[in-house]
């Protein structure tokens, strides 16, 4: 139990929240389709989200100790790794452990859904496995995967492939609707390299704030909150979502504030600290009204 508690640090509990979150949109997608939620498969997404997101931030914090990266970073409460693995570096094994066993059980849940919903969702989860074995290792050496590929996560893998396991189709709606979580993670990832530019060098990654600059990096990041929003008001205008997910828009506010302090301060991290958790609530906050919008809609 005491080796349990250790290890749950490279889980970044905190965070995995974000996981229920993206999956709630995609039920509020099949709900939009018409369809009978069976809420046993509902939790069992859930479980596979989360596996999923646990296994992505341990082979993080696995990678990130064997290059000595965390050692180098100034570790802020969004960015700069657990600490973990520093702290006891004797769990090195375990941490990587966790993430194959998370891998696995993810593929017999995956198996299992391609049984009862149909064999596409194993190109869904397959794109979910490249995506959480090859982000550490390879994309954040490539600047434009590396500021992508978050959003193709939990945008696209999760959100549709909630949706297909609730409707076994695939749905223009949640393809629609996966656009607004795929611009926030991507942008939440983005905003928190800020902290990490020069450790990140020291190792040769190569995202975004580290080839273009953090202000250049910051008007990238007002751009995606905006697409994030434009993709809701577009789906609301286009007839696929019910004019009620337009309460997504009440964290507006929020993004202009975060917006401008990331473009103020992006080359003085303390100032910028502050902005990093407000774009943290952004995530969480956008994409929850949004589906709250698609489950009640059928009641109105």
């Amino acid at each position: 139990m005491q080796r349990l508690k250790k290890i749950s640090g490279s889980m970044r509990l905190p965070f995995l929240i974000l996981s229920p979150v993206c999956v709630l949109l995609g039920v509020g997608a099949a709900v939009r389709e018409s369809a009978i939620i069976n809420w046993w498969h509902v939790l069992l997404i859930i479980v596979w989200a989360v596996l999923g997101h646990i296994a992505v931030n341990a082979l993080n914090e696995y990678d990130d100790f064997k290059t000595g990266l965390d050692s180098r970073t100034k570790r802020t409460p969004f960015s700069g790794g657990s600490g973990t693995l520093q702290a006891h570096p004797e769990l090195a094994h375990w941490v990587l452990g966790m993430a194959v066993v998370s891998i696995g059980i993810d593929a017999l849940i995956s198996l299992y859904f391609a049984l009862v919903s149909g064999w596409g969702i194993i190109l869904i989860g397959l794109l979910g496995l490249l995506m959480i074995y090859a982000y550490s290792v390879r994309f954040v050496y490539h600047p434009l995967l590396c500021l992508i590929v978050p959003g193709v996560g939990f945008g696209t893998v999760m959100v549709i492939g909630t949706t297909y396991v609730l409707t076994g189709a695939f749905s223009w709606v949640s393809l629609a609707v996966s656009f607004v979580p795929f611009f926030l993670v991507s942008d939440l990832l983005l905003l928190n390299q800020f902290p990490d530019v020069e450790a990140d060098q020291t190792v040769g990654r190569r995202h975004l704030p580290i080839i273009a600059g953090r202000r250049t990096s910051s008007l990238v990041y007002i751009s995606f909150l905006a697409l994030a929003y434009l993709s809701l008001v577009l789906g609301v205008i286009f007839g696929l979502f019910p004019v009620i997910t337009l309460i997504g828009l009440l964290t507006v506010p929020l993004a202009v504030k975060t917006g401008l302090g990331a473009y103020r301060y992006a080359n003085d991290i303390p100032k910028l600290i502050p902005d990093m958790g407000v774009n943290v609530i952004i995530n969480l906050a956008t994409p929850a009204l949004t589906a709250v919008g698609f489950l009640v809609a059928p009641l109105l």
